[in-house]
Order: C-alpha cells, then structure tokens, then sequence
C-alpha cells in the first residue's frame, strides 16, 4: 500500500476557508428565507425560527466536515507505524 499523501498548502487553506464560510452563509440563508416568508404572511415570527434552523444547520454541517477530516487525520496517521 503506497503511504498517504500530504495535501499542499493551498489545497488545505481553500478546505478550511471554505469551512469559514459554512456558518454565516446557512445563518444568512436561513434569516432570508424567514424574513421572505414573513414579508409574504404579513408576521413577525419566522425569521426567527428560520434564522435558528439556520445556525442549527450551519452547525451540523461544520461538525460534520471537521468530523470528516478528523478521521482522516487519524487513520493517516495509523497507516504510517
């Protein structure tokens, strides 16, 4: 079996810029869609409750990429002793 290979540089900075990106996007995602929904039904709730499946969401997808790379990492680092 050939050994892992290292990611460069840049590959690792677009990976965990992207990951920068995932929270804010899903809140802002979120908040519009409960503010288009409000301006639509005429109240005054459901930007909040869109705004925090937003964050709920942004949260689970940023776990789950950290997650993701951290196994990576591990079973790299396994394969090598």
């Amino acid at each position: 079996m050939a050994p892992p290979r290292k990611k460069s540089f840049a590959r690792m900075v677009g990976e965990y810029s992207s990951l920068a990106a995932i929270l804010p996007a899903s809140i802002v995602v979120g908040y519009a869609i409960g503010y288009g929904l409000d301006k639509l039904f005429g109240t005054h709730f459901w930007y909040i409750v869109w705004l925090l499946i937003g964050i709920a969401a942004g949260m689970r997808d940023l776990i789950r990429k950290t997650m993701v790379d951290f196994q990576k990492d591990i079973d790299n680092s396994d394969g090598g002793e």
